[in-house]
């Protein structure tokens, strides 16, 4: 199984709706063109940014296939999968790999905490289900679920579970992963604040929001990692750390559709119980998008 068909950027594009609240799927491929044209290296629809958890299933197989369809094997798609149950999860990941994902992502939800037993045994139930690589993804703040770094590496005897995302916010976590996994096992990060410590972990690549606003930034900065020029990468990433925290701390549907709509473009409605941004938010982001430039 190829285990390095990720890395760099990956963007995680929004789900768009109309006034009447229904995902709307033309604007979704507009806005998702823009970050392949770009340059990003990946798509992962239906993550946290997408709102994955407020859609239905069927508007969740129209994502996955709009999204396939627009990016047209130009770049790799990673679609979340996640769900409260591992039936569904494996409905999903089946439905993902059959629309031609070239991977999926996926975050043990929970309402009642899960142990490390139930976690192991409900990713190597969805691995036996497909055949395409598996992310898994770690993140506490929105799953409910904290894994740790040996739960992480034991998820990777699975034969098809190949990569891990790492969304905790702890950077030693990453150097953990680091120096315990096997060179050919990728880690990425999901926590924007993070992104420059974390490819100085061995972060193979970055997940991120921040790409429907800022590409070119996120970009260069992976490219400055890849050239092993530390002064570069630092002044990329100071140059748009003020921003990155601003995302993670509005949350990422809300700050993004802002983001967009001060860029020029329509970014759609959100979801209930999902509000806009207040007036004083969107003046102090369009600040903070200006010293990107």
């Amino acid at each position: 199984m190829n285990k390095s068909i990720f890395k760099g950027i990956i963007a995680y594009p929004i789900t768009p709706f109309n006034d009447r609240e229904q995902i709307d799927i033309p604007l979704f491929k507009r806005l998702l063109e823009r970050m392949v044209v770009a340059g990003t290296h990946a798509i992962a629809p239906l993550g946290s940014t997408g709102v994955m958890p407020y859609l239905s299933d069927d508007e969740k197989e129209a994502i996955t296939e709009a999204s396939i369809q627009q990016v047209a094997g130009r770049v790799p798609v990673l679609t979340g999968v996640s769900n409260l149950t591992t039936e569904r999860t494996i409905y999903h990941a089946k439905f993902a790999e059959k629309a031609g994902s070239d991977a999926v992502m996926i975050l043990p939800m929970s309402y009642w905490k899960l142990n490390d037993k139930e976690i192991f045994a409900h990713y190597e139930a969805v691995a036996k289900a497909i055949s395409i690589p598996i992310m898994a993804y770690n993140n506490p703040s929105t799953g409910g679920v904290d894994m740790s770094p040996a739960l992480l590496k034991k998820l990777l005897e699975i034969p098809n579970v190949t990569m891990i995302k790492e969304s905790s916010g702890d950077l030693q976590r990453m150097h953990t992963l680091r120096k315990d996994l096997d060179e050919e096992v990728s880690f990425f990060n999901g926590s924007n604040p993070l992104a420059l410590a974390a490819f100085a972990a061995g972060a193979t690549g970055w997940c991120t929001a921040a790409s429907n606003l800022i590409p070119e930034l996120n970009i260069s900065l992976y490219e400055a990692i890849s050239k092993n020029d530390l002064k570069t990468a630092q002044s990329l990433f100071y140059k748009q750390l003020d921003l990155l925290k601003f995302l993670l701390a509005k949350g990422l549907p809300r700050s993004i559709k802002a983001g967009l709509e001060l860029l020029g473009e329509d970014a759609g409605e959100l979801r209930g119980p999902l509000l806009p941004l207040a007036e004083e938010e969107i003046a102090e982001l369009k600040i903070l998008l200006q010293e990107c430039v």
